[in-house]
């Protein structure tokens, strides 16, 4: 073959080490594992696959968390378990939006890992789940523990993404490593959407066979917690709560009637919402948030 394209010796070295520069420039070698006591927290990245440190994390103290009690302690727990060497869960957090899913995540991490600095928070997105193989490798060897973070997690009708996400749960020869856990978020409890699973029940041969690959993908999650809308109560508690806590100051009848006046036009009643009027409010009175 060598000698049809008329290269010999040095010729076909030449070219074979540009053939072998071009692959390499195209599929270039992963990145050494980061250094893991530079943060407490790293977003994982591909093209070239690498774990990039965050210096510091956006989240909200613990305590500034309400109507969220049960889930909180329950994952509270379950983390200051996996801290300290023990067994522990993976987690999906799924319900209403803006009820403080991920935050709860982030605060916890920040929470636990004061007294446990070796607990790290990975962010892995969606459309990186193929690659979630790579990223255990650099995991597993590591002395530290991952609290593995994948926020906003669905999948829609032809999504094959889901598939990736059972090496880390349970599947693969390896399993997934000890020192590793995965948090998730999700609107939706089953991680598809409702019409898909119906559709699909009633239009396969076998309709029990038809989603259950999918779905049983959230019965690997040993943890269910779910989050529901809340009550004015709750959304009140919320914003004195953050007025208490950065010294906002404001006559309790004003603070009320504005709130449910943001709420009203926005249609809707969260965590986010109350953290949106809050941020106005502290802002009308001059109160920075940094």
């Amino acid at each position: 073959m060598a000698g049809e394209l008329g290269l010999e010796g040095d010729g076909l070295t030449a070219a074979a080490e540009r053939i072998a520069d071009a692959l390499e420039r195209m599929s270039p070698p992963p990145g050494p594992a980061p250094d893991f006591g530079r943060a407490s927290a790293f977003v994982w990245h591909v093209d070239p696959d690498r774990l990039e440190p965050v210096d510091q994390v956006a989240h909200v103290h613990l305590t500034l968390l309400h109507g969220v009690d049960r889930a909180r302690d329950t994952l509270l727990d379950n983390t200051l378990r996996f801290a300290e060497g023990f067994m522990a869960n993976n987690a999906l957090l799924w319900g209403a939006r803006g009820m403080g899913k991920s935050s709860l995540v982030k605060a916890i991490h920040a929470d636990v890992a004061e007294g446990h600095p070796d607990l790290k928070l990975v962010e892995l997105q969606r459309e990186d789940l193929p690659s979630v193989g790579r990223l255990l490798d650099h995991l597993r060897n590591a002395p530290q523990r991952f609290i593995l973070f994948c926020d906003d997690l669905s999948f829609s009708q032809d999504d094959q993404h889901y598939k990736s996400l059972k090496a880390v749960l349970d599947g693969g020869i390896g399993g997934r490593p000890a020192n590793v856990v995965l948090y998730a978020t999700s609107n939706r409890r089953h991680l598809m959407p409702r019409d898909m699973i119906d559709n699909e029940r009633s239009t396969a041969i076998n309709p029990s066979e038809a989603v259950e690959e999918k779905v049983s993908l959230s019965d690997r999650f040993g943890l269910w917690l779910g989050f529901h809308p809340c009550s004015q109560d709750e959304y009140l508690t919320m914003i004195r709560g953050y007025c208490d806590a950065w010294d906002v100051a404001v006559d309790p009848d004003v603070l009320t009637a504005e709130a449910i006046e943001w709420q009203a036009t926005r249609g809707a009643r969260s965590g986010r919402v109350a953290w949106q009027f809050f941020t106005d409010l502290a802002g009308r009175h001059g109160v920075r948030l940094g």
